[in-house]
């Protein structure tokens, strides 16, 4: 892990950057639309945009042998973490939301120990949940007296799924092209989204806002494309659980931008849960030195 941290550092600069921004430019967009709509149209824009660059490479594609594990991770990865996701952002402040989606870390974390086999130690579960606690109290003055149960539920679910969905792709990612998988779950994802949506919504509803149409662009390009290719690489090269921890610098990322943009004052519970988020980055990825004796020195020589 201690290579992948040196050599990924930049790519992990960049994911957190990008998901950092897409919170407040998907939250400024989706009034422009409705919800399924909008995760459709940049799902399956992004899909598409993969399979074009990757087109020459479709012999790595391999559908009649893998379609099956295209379609689950379509399911859990596109279908039921962005529905939910937009659709619960109509229910609940947009920070108390965020603090429930990125519970995801800590699922993560536990469902790569259990299906994945890779090691969960008090620290790096002392990690988890200071990482999670960071988000809270990032979050917390954002939270209004407005709680929905069901804004709750959808939030809880996205958290579920979306771990379930980056677990199993860690899982099969020795199978399939990493390019395709994320080609193909968000073309199939977004396929179905639409569908769903021509069904419960109104296509007439969209405003072809500037702000709607920058959001929709953002999100079939660097939010799609760009992030999560990043993203299942490094899922792919290292532990799932060490690589999710780095994610809770989303929301953090994602306050920050607010609050400059929107000159809001920089108060102490933000301050206090980066400093968290730091503390919980460096649980995860701790690891024990074991000393070096005389009798190992000899056997190297």
């Amino acid at each position: 892990m201690n290579k992948l941290f040196t050599k990924s550092s930049l790519a992990l600069v960049m994911l957190v950057g990008i998901w950092g921004v897409s919170w407040p430019i998907y939250k400024l967009s989706i009034v422009y639309a409705p919800p399924l709509v909008f995760s459709g149209m940049r799902a399956l824009l992004g899909g598409c945009l993969i399979a074009l660059l990757i087109i020459k490479l479709r012999d790595r594609l391999q559908w009649r042998q893998h379609w099956r594990k295209y379609c689950i991770s379509a399911l859990f990865n596109t279908v039921l973490f962005f529905g939910l996701h937009t659709i619960g952002l109509h229910y609940l402040p947009g920070g108390l939301f965020s603090v429930l989606v990125y519970f995801q870390p800590v699922l993560l974390g536990l469902f790569a120990w259990m299906w994945l086999g890779e090691s969960m130690t008090a620290i790096k579960v002392t990690g988890l949940l200071i990482g999670f606690i960071g988000i809270v109290v990032v979050s917390v003055e954002h939270f209004s007296n407005q709680i929905s149960l069901l804004g709750v539920i959808l939030g809880v679910l996205t958290a579920f799924f979306w771990a379930i969905g980056v677990a199993y792709v860690k899982k099969v990612s020795e199978e399939i092209d990493a390019y395709w998988m994320v080609a193909m779950q968000f073309t199939i994802g977004g396929v179905v989204l639409l569908i769903v949506s021509a069904i419960t919504e109104s296509w007439s509803a969209i405003e072809w806002h500037p702000m709607y149409i920058f959001g929709l662009g953002f999100g079939a390009t660097m939010g799609i494309p760009v992030a999560y290719i990043i993203y299942y690489s490094l899922i792919r090269a290292g532990e799932a659980s060490k690589v999710a921890v780095f994610t809770f610098l989303v929301p953090v990322i994602s306050v920050l931008i607010s609050t400059v943009f929107v000159r809001e004052p920089m108060t102490h519970t933000l301050w206090v849960g980066l400093l968290l988020v730091v503390v919980s980055i460096c649980f995860v990825n701790y690891r024990k030195k074991v000393p070096v004796t005389l009798m190992d020195i000899s056997e190297k020589g």
